[in-house]
């Protein structure tokens, strides 16, 4: 998470606004608010999948999905607390629960310094291959055709570790539920424009938004720089530090190591990845941070990823126009395919958060709809968008192409759930979920294309 410092005063309605950021309601037991380091879960028992109208075989599939649950990015926010708990352990200023802080901390930052930063968990690992396997057995006539065709199966990859091993992960899992498939998996390719173009050429004018943008700078940090931000940082810090070593970080005096809410975010960041890291240890973070201050930690979180790669500003589609290289490519691989001049019968497609959020913007995905003028900010109780449902770790978005003579309906997927395509599209049939082609070309704008 950004660390902004810059205050910026409240206006009267952004306050007001903010103040009900959270929805009222009592907390029992963990649950969860983890943001975008949610550990993947299917949406839907596939058995409750609608079947294809009668006569229409699977003849192409193609998805592209975030990695799996992987290690914290680096250990700047662990190095952070405990640089603050080895203090206040010098100075007899921990409590008693405080005390197991730091052994804690250590042992999964020591976790995440084994398998390396930023790379696969064991059940990050897990997730991109179970996914695989209830592909194939969702589609096994497929894959029979794949086969019997010898049709192309093609991974591509954003060229960061962790993409590249999930698609490698992914292709392996294929080939052991069927090893005829094996020998038609390509070699993978990585394509940074299509799955890393947050950080490519066509992602030059995002950029300076995020960097420059003086509303979205200054929206930022009038969410994050409000009373409820401090009160819950304080609610965390004093679980393990004694009342007067808070109220020091609380007054400025240990900012040279971090402010009370840098250090109440580095605690959050660590709860959060723990569950990605269940495969290499139990953490126990969760008793240090109570739900009501996981889920506002979350929140901002959230916000900064809603205004920066989500929906944002009304009138506005500059956090998500980008994401037109990686649609594009979905409907080419379609149009392909029912032109007669693609020999490939999957095309897998291995990408990050900051390409799947703008891409579900883009595409009017369940939860990425609804944006925020200036004066009326985003909030949880005012608005859906949630990055544990939008972007979860292996999150993932597939079409499906079913054919029947010449004519071709397309069903999309969502983390594996049948999902609707965005307002306008008609499907085949009030409430089903699949659509014809070239409906989808022409709500799309791409009919003559």
């Amino acid at each position: 998470m950004r660390k902004r410092t810059a205050a910026t005063a409240l206006t009267l309605a952004a306050s007001v606004v903010l103040a009900a950021a959270l929805p009222a309601r009592a907390h029992t037991g963990d649950s969860g608010f983890y943001g975008t380091k949610t550990p993947y879960a299917p949406g839907q028992n596939a058995r409750a999948y609608e079947q294809a109208p009668k006569g229409f075989v699977p003849v192409f599939t193609e998805n592209v999905s975030r990695h799996g649950s992987r290690a914290a990015s680096d250990r700047e926010d662990g190095d952070l607390i405990l640089a603050l708990w080895e203090k206040a352990r010098s100075e007899g200023q921990l409590t008693r629960i405080g005390e197991r802080f730091g052994g804690d901390a250590e042992a999964l930052l020591a976790a995440m310094d084994k398998i390396g930063y930023g790379q696969l968990s064991g059940r990050g690992e897990r997730e991109i291959k179970e996914t695989a396997t209830r592909l194939e057995k969702r589609l096994p006539e497929l894959f029979s055709r794949i086969v019997r065709n010898s049709e192309q199966i093609n991974v591509v990859n954003s060229g960061k570790d962790r993409a590249v091993d999930s698609g490698t992960l992914f292709a392996e899992a294929l080939a052991e539920g069927d090893p005829s498939l094996k020998p038609l998996i390509t070699p993978a390719r990585t394509d940074a424009d299509l799955l890393y173009f947050h950080k490519s050429a066509g992602g030059e004018e995002y950029r300076d938004y995020v960097d420059n943008d003086e509303r979205l700078a200054a929206t930022l940090d009038t969410i994050m720089d409000q009373p409820a931000t401090h009160t819950a940082a304080r609610n965390v810090l004093r679980k393990i530090f004694e009342p007067a070593f808070v109220e020091r970080m609380s007054a400025g005096e240990l900012d040279d190591i971090g402010t009370e809410v840098d250090a109440a975010q580095a605690v959050h960041a660590l709860y959060a990845i723990a569950p990605a890291m269940a495969d290499e240890g139990t953490w126990n973070m969760k008793r240090y941070i109570a739900p009501r201050d996981a889920e506002w930690f979350a929140y901002l979180g959230d916000a900064e990823d809603f205004y920066e790669k989500g929906p944002g500003f009304t009138g506005s589609d500059i956090t998500y126009r980008m994401a037109d290289v990686l649609l594009d490519d979905f409907f080419e691989k379609i149009e392909a395919k029912r032109a007669g001049t693609s020999t490939v019968g999957a095309e897998l497609r291995f990408t990050h958060a900051e390409e799947i959020i703008p891409l579900a913007a883009l595409m009017e995905l369940p939860g990425s709809t609804k944006q925020v003028s200036p004066s009326r900010p985003y909030t949880y109780g005012g608005n859906p968008w949630r990055g544990a449902s939008v972007a979860s770790m292996a999150t993932n978005i597939q079409w499906d192409l079913f054919r029947k003579g010449n004519r071709y309906l397309v069903r999309m997927l969502y983390n594996e759930k049948q999902t609707a395509f965005k307002q306008g599209c008609k499907p085949v049939a009030k409430g089903s979920y699949f659509y014809d082609a070239d409906e989808l070309e022409r709500c799309f704008g791409r009919a003559g294309s």
